[in-house]
């Protein structure tokens, strides 16, 4: 069985030219006990709910799961691992979510794939803690992570298994595929960390020593870790790229081909004399999860029957959960907090904007899942309702709201996890300058369209005395560059309270909302402006043959619109035109767009952040009121004096442009 990945994994890396055989090569083993004595799955069906997750942190060793996959019976035939790394192949170089079947999650970028297995882990556990009754445990399965010292050597490992140790996260079993290797040689010279005294430091079980080629003892240390009380980590030493005879153990099996003469050595010794990608039709059968895998949902199954004729509405609520469906009665709710929140007309910052609106739709989610890195009290993603998540000696207890300490990169990768485990929507705090330390997971949120919500306040020199280190300059835009994110800058509390219902209700991709931390002034709309909100763009002061367009966003819109008071004492005919999602309102069809920025008319944008972005909308000969330095330390309001975001700026930049 393990020498089927073996050569499955060096055949498809030598047809590619291309890939990582050492670390397939070298957990073949480890694969066969999980995988073959542990894992509970069904090849059959991929999404059924309570099958064991499994994660290959280590992504680069691709072929070690699309081999998997194959020989237990998904649907992924020979000829996709013959196509591996080639165009629009089921088998692409790291593995990808929603391309094949049985893949969690996509993993590559190194110590995300086991900070998603925490999420997984965490998800588990409070749906567990939700809807298991007495007798009736409907959502009880592992969490497994192949992880490797590329894995672990990332900074972001240490606060996810730092926070999974604190939260005693037990179902959350990791196998630590020790080989000493990485593509620069041997890791001892920077890699010389004590890991399983790290992991016993973190509150994990540790299990030490386990011969990484030994079947059964890998076998034997899963069971041992499925009775323990925390997290576990089995440290397998293994040797890279085994069974091949004269570059195993080496840096140089690790990212490139073996070669042909290797592959003819590393078949001989592992005595297997078929030609690539024919697997002998036993091993096939020894692997073939089916039918094991149809019993194990059959009996879940009727679990859930007997759950569902002892709690209906509890099941009934789970199903929809899991569907990722929106309770019935969200839209109308989500439109009284609309119209009450435009109706209050309350003039407060939009961090506490935000805070109005998640306390607003907290009470028709039941499966909003908040938390903060450490900042809560500053970003407001806690409401009244909301508790927190603790762990005791029986392990994590049921919560809503999560404190994920200082830990940004791990509290976003944590968040995608969950959100792809499902049962709940996952939303997390943070200052946007802080979005830098999170912006991997945020790439691989949008790269996996997933239903995460990124919440960024102190968005602007508006932050004022903490300074330069703080103040979000460049972030906004940046944002808005990551394919499928949506990033809304909302100017007052409506523009908000439609954010948080757009992002929930977004089923295809991320969203990141940005917020103030000084108060903004509350503007007046009208019904059709407030239902235009949504489109990302819309026309919010209106003036008969507009001469100049003032496009603005967040905190700036009050500038725009006092701008536009003194353009039109001056005989300036000004629209402005509110902007809270540029990503959302480049979606909108031609004839909106060009009716909300007509041609032909010029332009000046206005926002407190770095000005390049919006010459797409203004072009080379707008005006755009930016800043493209770093931020100074002092009072908010002498910030913006000093940076020329005034009036009088505003209104010269507008003269300059027409000339």
């Amino acid at each position: 069985m393990a020498s089927a990945i073996r050569v499955l994994s060096m055949d498809a890396v030598q047809q590619a030219n291309s890939g990582h055989p050492g670390a397939p090569m070298g957990m073949a083993d480890i694969a066969v006990a999980l995988w073959g004595r542990h894992l509970k799955h069904n090849p059959v069906n991929p999404h059924w709910f309570d099958r064991d997750r499994f994660v290959l942190s280590n992504g680069h060793g691709s072929m070690l799961i699309y081999s998997l996959l194959h020989l237990t019976g998904y649907d992924l035939p020979i000829d996709e691992l013959k196509h591996f790394r080639q165009l629009h192949s089921k088998t692409p170089g790291h593995p990808e979510v929603g391309v094949t079947p049985g893949i969690e999650t996509t993993t590559g970028p190194l110590g995300q794939g086991i900070t998603n297995a925490v999420g997984f882990a965490l998800a588990e556990a409070l749906l567990a803690q939700e809807f298991n009754r007495p007798g009736n445990d409907i959502v009880d399965h592992y969490t497994y992570a192949f992880v490797g010292d590329g894995c672990l050597m990332e900074g972001i490992s240490h606060e996810a298994c730092s926070l999974a140790g604190t939260l005693r996260l037990n179902k959350l079993i990791a196998l630590y595929d020790d080989n000493g290797i990485s593509i620069d040689g041997d890791v001892e010279y920077w890699f010389a960390d004590d890991t399983p005294k790290r992991f016993e430091a973190y509150g994990w079980n540790v299990i030490r020593g386990i011969d990484g080629h030994d079947v059964d003892a890998v076998d034997a240390a899963i069971a041992q870790a499925k009775t323990s009380d925390r997290p576990t980590l089995i440290c397998c030493k293994t040797l890279i790229g085994k069974g091949a005879p004269n570059k195993q153990g080496g840096h140089d099996v690790h990212g490139a081909p073996l070669g042909a003469d290797e592959i003819a050595a590393t078949r001989a010794s592992l005595g297997w004399h078929l030609p690539p990608f024919e697997v002998p039709a036993d091993v096939y059968t020894a692997w073939d999860a089916k039918a094991a895998g149809q019993r194990a949902e059959g009996a879940w199954n009727e679990r859930f029957a007997a759950y569902r004729s002892q709690f209906p509405a509890e099941a009934a609520e789970f199903e929809r959960r899991m569907k990722g469906e929106l309770p019935g009665d969200f839209k109308s709710a989500a439109a009284a907090l609309i119209a009450k929140t435009n109706e209050k007309g309350e003039t407060v910052a939009t961090r506490k904007a935000s805070q109005l609106a998640i306390e607003g739709l907290a009470a028709v989610l039941p499966e909003f899942l908040g938390g903060s890195a450490d900042l809560t009290g500053s970003n407001l993603t806690n409401w009244k309702a909301s508790k927190a998540v603790r762990a005791n000696e029986d392990g994590v207890q049921f919560g809503n709201h999560i404190n994920y300490g200082v830990r940004e990169f791990g509290m976003s990768a944590i968040m995608n996890g969950m959100a792809l485990h499902g049962g709940y929507i996952p939303f997390g705090g943070t200052f946007l300058t802080f979005s830098d330390y999170s912006r991997n997971a945020l790439r691989m949120a949008a790269l996996m369209k997933l239903r995460s919500i990124f919440v960024f306040t102190h968005d602007s020199i508006g932050l004022g005395e903490d300074g330069p280190t703080h103040q979000s300059i460049e972030h906004v835009s940046s944002l808005r560059l990551i394919p499928q994110m949506d990033v809304w800058r909302p100017c007052d509390t409506t523009e908000t309270a439609v954010a948080w219902v757009a992002a929930v209700e977004r089923h295809d991709g991320p969203s990141s909302l940005v917020l103030s931390r000084q108060n903004l002034p509350f503007v007046t709309r009208d019904d059709a402006q407030i239902a235009d909100i949504r489109r990302g763009g819309y026309v919010l002061r209106d003036v008969a043959n507009p001469q100049i367009l003032l496009i603005a966003t967040g905190s700036e819109i009050e500038l725009a619109l006092k701008a536009a008071d003194v353009l039109a004492a001056e005989g300036v005919a000004a629209r402005v035109v509110s902007m809270p999602s540029a990503n959302v309102f480049d979606r909108q069809d031609k004839a909106y767009r060009e009716r909300v920025l007509p041609r032909g008319v010029s332009r000046v944008a206005i926002e407190a952040g770095v000005t390049a972005y919006w010459h797409k909308y203004v072009g080379l000969e707008g005006g755009v009121v930016g800043i493209d330095t770093f931020g100074e330390s002092a009072p908010a309001g002498v910030l913006f004096k000093h940076f020329g975001f005034t009036v009088d700026h505003v209104v010269a930049t507008v003269k300059s442009v027409l000339g």
